[in-house]
């Protein structure tokens, strides 16, 4: 998650909240196709567009993730938005698309990754047109050079030959982000997301500027489920200690406001991957394997067995925290909806393959719910909270799992370190370990820095978070 707040999660979160409105007033089909002009009158300005009527088209265009559906090839104006509403109350199940690029929103950014600034003084050397592989370069009328983005390849020898560091690299964002290569310009200069490299980690989405990059929601799905009085359960990551300033009680209290008919904390689970991990550990340790890593983090696993597979061996079989808790759920009520509401992306991918959730809501799409609903923690009589280990619920953060697994004492002297984060650089370092180059035996794994507190679903920034879920922790000890 961003270390701050900005305007497209405040964007995010008003569309959400005006979907729920709609939805809880029966009016979802009759409303939603007005929705933008509301939002976007002519009396307003456009927030960063050419125009109003931009902002219009593309908050049509967002409204598709939000209802469920990933964004046409063809024009939506062809399909208006109350044709994906009135499916999105009658489809049985969610789209099996975790992410999608809403086109209009992307900005493209660059079509060349290096640009000349003001401070080229059209040399006579001209080491940046001498030295480049494609003649991009051109002097202009005014005698400074400039960069031909269509020649470009973004090798970067201009910014190395140039005197007077007039050549400047300018990032795409989403791009530079992710840690694996998977988003990436099309023919028509718009990102696109590669599904076979795409590892769900959520950096882009937290990294786009422009507010292009959603996750497929569940919103309906679940709205719909509660509407119709089914037995609908939520299982909350631990992370949600980190996500309120109220106490675990009254936000728990909250949840279950929304209309689920039981809240269970995932540190359920957690307590089960703790005791088997440890014991897994000591099994592969006695059989001489010479290290073993966490396998809770969904995006990790996905990053080993798409980028790094040599490193699959190594990984713990140990099911996730939300894995048990969805089983022991499932022998329980064998007909009810389970969601699971967390900070992660890559949660939908588990939640799909194993069937451990019907449906998945991140912690921001559930905090729209609660402001749609005029649901406030604050407001709230807190409800009964069950007991777990602080270890269990310290999953949440970074270091947390690795603690679990060391107060189980299965194992004595082991050495272990913590992977706090997953980028291009820790990339390279897993393929080093993948040729069996370790420093340690056993190795915590999060695709967050920070941990699940920090993941890109989060509510709140995370900074934030870290107080809020040291407050929880102690409140849940008295």
């Amino acid at each position: 998650m961003a270390a701050y707040v900005n305007n497209v999660m405040i964007i995010r979160h008003e569309l959400i909240a005006r979907l729920v409105r709609m939805f809880q007033a029966g009016e979802l089909e009759t409303k939603i196709n007005s929705l933008a002009v509301e939002l976007y009158p002519k009396d307003r300005q456009a927030r960063g567009r050419c125009c109003i009527y931009k902002e219009r088209a593309i908050t049509r265009y967002k409204m598709l993730p939000l209802l469920g559906y990933e964004v046409p090839e063809d024009d939506i104006d062809l399909h208006p938005l109350n044709e994906y509403a009135k499916g999105s109350l009658e489809r049985k199940q969610p789209s099996e698309s975790i992410l999608t690029v809403v086109d209009e929103a992307c900005a493209g950014c660059v079509q060349a990754n290096y640009m000349v600034t003001n401070l080229c003084r059209g040399c006579v050397a001209s080491p940046c047109v001498m030295n480049c592989p494609k003649n991009a370069i051109r002097f202009t009328p005014s005698g400074q050079t400039e960069i031909k983005p269509e020649a470009c390849v973004n090798c970067g020898l201009c910014q190395k030959a140039c005197p007077y560091h007039a050549i400047i690299y300018m990032p795409i964002p989403c791009e530079e982000a992710c840690p694996v290569g998977a988003i990436k310009k099309n023919e028509h200069g718009k990102e696109e997301i590669d599904a076979d490299k795409c590892v769900y980690c959520g950096k882009c989405i937290t990294a786009c500027p422009f507010g292009a990059i959603f996750e497929l929601s569940s919103i309906i799905d679940v709205m719909q489920a509660i509407e119709r009085k089914e037995q609908v359960i939520a299982m909350v990551a631990p992370s949600i200690l980190a996500q309120y300033a109220e106490t675990p009680a009254q936000v728990f209290a909250a949840i279950e406001k929304i209309g689920f008919s039981e809240v269970v904390e995932v540190a359920r689970g957690a307590e089960k991957t703790a005791s088997n991990e440890a014991l897994e550990l000591k099994e592969k340790l006695e059989e001489g394997q010479k290290f073993m890593t966490t396998s809770c983090c969904p995006s990790y696993v996905e990053t080993v067995r798409k980028h790094v597979p040599g490193l699959a061996p190594y990984v713990s079989h140990t099911p996730s925290p939300l894995a048990y808790t969805a089983e022991e759920l499932r022998e329980k009520y064998p007909n009810a909806r389970l969601v699971f509401v967390g900070p992660c992306v890559a949660k939908r991918k588990e939640a799909r393959d194993q069937n451990s959730a019907d449906y998945v809501l991140s912690f921001e799409e559930l905090d729209a719910i609660m402001e749609g609903m005029e649901i406030n923690p604050v407001k709230m009589e807190g409800i009964a909270v069950e007991s777990y280990t602080k270890e269990s619920r310290g999953f949440a953060q970074s270091g947390g799992v690795l603690a679990s697994v060391l107060a189980e004492k299965q194992v004595e002297n082991f050495s272990y370190e913590t992977i706090n984060g997953i980028d291009k650089a820790m990339i390279r370092t897993m393929k080093q370990m993948e040729k069996g180059k370790v420093n340690a035996q056993f190795y915590e794994v999060m695709a967050c820095e920070g941990g699940c507190i920090a993941g890109p679903g989060a509510n709140i920034k995370s900074a934030k978070a870290k107080k809020y879920f040291i407050n929880s922790m102690k409140e849940l000890s008295k």
